[in-house]
């Protein structure tokens, strides 16, 4: 992959009442339709009751239009 006008994107998902198993199986559905050469990391956080994963991948101008 061509570092050449790639741009830092992420995609969240928060809830409060969903369990982090949900939660990570949606960040983990979503990272494995982007492909693992387009994938950064993945972080999580909880502040009280409302959960939050992070999805960090590269982007480009063939893909901004692409639903990821």
């Amino acid at each position: 992959m061509s570092t050449a006008n790639l741009t830092v994107r992420y995609k969240f998902f928060r809830h409060t009442l969903a369990t982090w198993e949900t939660l990570f199986s949606e960040a983990a559905e979503f990272a494995s339709r982007i492909g693992r050469e387009r994938l950064i990391g993945i972080s999580q956080s909880q502040w009280g009751a409302d959960a939050v994963v992070a999805v960090w991948y590269w982007d480009g101008p063939r893909n901004a239009d692409s639903g990821f």
